[in-house]
């Protein structure tokens, strides 16, 4: 019994295969929780009764209202600049009440009430320069060209998004490498074991024929 149990110890390097192994293994699993609680979970509810659309725009225009944002122009350097509101609104494929433009769900969260934020320079001409740029590009290279927006019915109803910051490979990649990460592991753990039981059978044949 006690012979049994020596040749069933593992090496200093079979060791350190099996606590790489449990390692790795540990990792994925907390991976997976953490991005399902963090991140995971909240991209999904705000893909949740979304999908796509065709988008015309009916109007662009710039509202009196102007507001504020950080400007960074060094490592102790920061201050706040503003900038006017630019609307776009557009007409979907799915409805025919008009919806406000936004670049993605984080512009969206950011500013609702505007459907563009620039660049924040310190400069305030500069902000108001690049507001217009952008009016006139949906203005003018726009037009009434149909394009590709998204929405949700469910959050947003009144907005629609012309990207979307969670994509579906965004979403896979979130679920992809823990799961390799724990597969990896797994491998390892198995991979050593069985090892470990070989090199005791083979000892034990070889004893044998002694």
């Amino acid at each position: 019994m006690a012979r049994s149990r020596a040749a069933y110890e593992y090496t200093e390097a079979e060791d350190k295969s099996m606590r790489l192994g449990f390692l790795l293994i540990a990792a994925g699993l907390l991976s997976l929780l953490g991005l399902g609680c963090c991140w995971l979970r909240p991209a999904l509810q705000e893909r949740g009764g979304g999908g796509s659309a065709n988008c015309t725009v009916l109007a662009v225009r710039q509202l009196g209202e102007r507001f504020a944002c950080t400007f960074s122009c060094g490592a102790a350097c920061r201050g706040t600049a503003r900038y006017p509101c630019l609307q776009v609104l557009v007409r979907t494929s799915r409805s025919s009440a008009p919806a406000l433009l936004h670049e993605d769900e984080r512009q969206l969260r950011t500013n609702p009430k505007c459907s563009y934020i620039p660049p924040c320079a310190r400069d305030d001409q500069e902000n108001s320069e690049n507001v217009t740029y952008k009016q006139k590009f949906w203005k003018e290279k726009v037009g009434s060209q149909p394009f590709t927006c998204y929405f949700n019915q469910h959050l947003r109803p009144d907005d629609v998004m012309l990207k979307r910051t969670h994509d579906e490979t965004v979403l896979l990649h979130c679920f992809l490498w823990p799961v390799v990460t724990f597969l990896v592991g797994v491998l390892i753990v198995v991979l050593t074991i069985c090892a470990k039981s070989l090199a005791v059978r083979a000892e034990a044949i070889k004893k044998k024929k002694h």
